[in-house]
């Protein structure tokens, strides 16, 4: 079956619109997401790329619409996620793994505008987005965590970390405090790698927090 890529391509309509869960993912994942909710009696509403429309989670879902723009970008643009969610009136917004899957301000969004996000709550993604804070809480909890340094980092206080404390010999994971889903992590093997590290895990891409603080850990 061919897709439009201006207008919604659509197949048997034996699920109602009231039911349609929008998966705001591609790939293997979407196709997983497309045969659970097949099997939960849901319609699937798929979204692509303009060079994902061929993908098979555009072929196999009940229904598939194109966002603007082109590779990953287009799968992190929330407003137009959301977007076709309430034009396809889909009650469930399912976001994989990966892109939005572990964006607070994302699941709060489809709070806002109606559509259940099929995943943790705005409050817990947004603790456990902030690695200092997610930290603080397994401290609390008693939790055995690798050592690390407990907030934003300087580069003076990595080298140290890396050099004299804990993390002596390394390497270490140079992390984005606001970063998720893989982003804004670097491996810096000695003192002199720092620098770079941190900086491209400073550089993480959207939709992490623009706040260029690192905390980093024994890897």
């Amino acid at each position: 079956m061919s897709m439009s890529m201006t207008a919604p391509s659509q197949r048997g309509g034996a699920r109602s619109m009231g039911s349609a869960v929008l998966i705001a993912n591609r790939g293997e994942i979407a196709v997983r997401v497309v045969r659970a909710a097949a099997a939960a009696g849901l319609r699937s509403v798929a979204v692509y790329a303009e060079d994902d429309a061929a993908a098979p989670h555009v072929r196999l879902a009940d229904e598939a619409r194109p966002l603007p723009g082109s590779g990953p970008a287009a799968y992190l643009d929330a407003a137009a996620l959301l977007s076709v969610a309430q034009a396809a009136d889909c009650a469930y917004v399912h976001p994989g793994y990966g892109f939005l899957s572990e964006d607070a301000g994302f699941a709060r969004a489809c709070a806002e505008a109606g559509p259940v996000f099929v995943g943790p709550s705005p409050d817990v993604l947004g603790l456990f987005g902030d690695k200092a804070r997610a930290r603080a809480l397994a401290h609390s909890l008693g939790v055995p965590v690798l050592p690390g340094t407990s907030g934003p980092t300087t580069l003076d206080e990595a080298r140290a970390f890396l050099t004299e404390g804990p993390g002596a010999g390394g390497p270490v994971m140079v992390k984005a405090l606001g970063g998720g889903g893989g982003r804004g992590m670097r491996v810096a093997r000695d003192a002199a790698e720092l620098p770079r590290s941190g900086s491209a895990a400073a550089r993480r891409p959207p939709p992490a927090s623009a706040a260029a603080t690192c905390t980093s850990s024994g890897c």
